[in-house]
C-alpha cells in the first residue's frame, strides 16, 4: 500500500512538472486564438505543423539559436577555466589575505545582480564592448557561487596525489592539469550546465548591451512577439518549444553526471 501511494504520488509531481511544458509545446499546433481560449482546450481542434515550419524558416529565430548556442558554449568554458583556476588556488594554496580575499569572494555571492546592473553597464561602455559577442560573454564569468562549489570538491581530493607530485617535481600548474582536472569530470558537468543554462535563459543584460539584430540571442528574437508580433500566438509557443529543446537535450545527456558531481560535491 504504501509503495503505491508513493507511486501515486511520484506520478502526480511528474505530471505537474511537465504539464507546462507539454502545453506549451501542444500550442505550437495551435492557431493564435486557440491558444487563448476558454474555456481552456489542452488539444487543438486542427493540428497547425505549419507553426513550426515558419518558424524555422525564420532566419532570424535560426540566427538567434545560433548566437545562443555559441556565446552558452563559450560562456560555459571561460566560466569553468576561470572558476577551477580559481577553486583551485583557494583550496590548495597558500598565499597572503587568503581568508580575508575568501571573505570578499563569498560575499560577492550575496549581491544581487540587479543590484551592479548599471555600474556593469558603465564598465562595459567605457571597454566598448556594447553590441558585441564579448559583452554577452566575459561579464559573469567568475561566479563566487561556482568557485564555492568546486573547492568544496577539490578540498575532498586526498593531500598525498598532491604531495607526491610535488616531490616528484611537477609544478603548481602541473598538478592542477594533469590530477585535478581529470578528476574533475561531474563537478565540471554541474558547473557548465548551470552556466550553458544561465546564458541561454538571460534576458535583462542582452537588452541593455545588444541593440544589432544579428547578435540577438533567443530570448530577445521570443520577445519581439510580446510588442511587433503578439498576436502570433502559436508561433511563439512553438518558438518557445524549440528554444527549450537544447537546454532538454544536454540535460539527458548528461544526467548521470549532474547528479554524480551533487553527490560527489559534499561541504567539508
Amino acid at each position: 500500500m504504501g509503495f503505491v501511494l508513493r507511486l501515486i504520488f511520484a506520478a502526480t509531481i511528474i505530471a505537474a512538472a511537465l504539464f507546462p511544458l507539454a502545453w506549451m509545446a501542444i500550442s505550437g499546433f495551435k492557431t493564435k486564438t486557440e491558444v487563448v481560449r476558454t474555456p481552456f482546450q489542452f488539444f487543438p481542434e486542427v493540428w497547425q505543423w505549419q507553426n513550426y515550419t515558419q518558424i524555422l524558416q525564420d532566419d532570424a529565430f535560426v540566427r538567434s539559436l545560433g548566437v545562443s548556442f555559441l556565446g552558452a558554449v563559450l560562456f560555459a568554458a571561460l566560466s569553468l577555466a576561470v572558476n577551477s583556476i580559481g577553486a583551485y588556488a583557494f583550496a590548495r594554496l597558500e598565499f597572503s589575505f587568503k581568508r580575508t580575499l575568501w571573505v570578499v569572494v563569498i560575499t560577492t555571492m550575496f549581491i544581487p545582480g540587479m543590484a551592479i546592473l548599471l555600474t556593469s553597464f558603465i564598465v562595459v561602455t567605457r571597454l566598448r564592448m556594447l553590441d558585441t559577442l564579448a559583452v554577452l560573454v566575459l561579464p559573469g564569468a567568475a561566479s563566487a557561487a561556482h568557485v564555492f562549489f568546486l573547492r568544496q570538491y577539490y578540498l575532498n581530493v586526498p593531500l598525498a596525489l598532491e604531495e607526491a607530485a610535488l616531490l616528484d617535481g611537477a609544478s603548481r600548474w602541473q598538478i592542477y592539469r594533469h590530477i585535478f582536472l581529470p578528476m574533475s569530470k561531474p563537478v565540471f558537468v554541474v558547473v557548465g550546465m548551470t552556466s550553458f543554462l544561465a546564458f541561454w535563459n538571460s534576458y535583462v543584460w542582452p537588452i541593455m548591451t545588444i541593440t544589432s539584430p544579428d547578435l540577438f540571442q533567443i530570448q530577445q528574437y521570443l520577445a519581439t512577439f510580446r510588442s511587433e508580433r503578439s498576436t502570433e500566438l502559436g508561433l511563439l509557443m512553438a518558438g518557445s518549444t524549440l528554444a527549450a529543446l537544447p537546454v532538454i537535450v544536454l540535460f539527458l545527456i548528461f544526467q548521470r553526471f549532474i547528479i554524480g558531481g551533487i553527490k560527489i560535491s559534499g561541504l567539508k
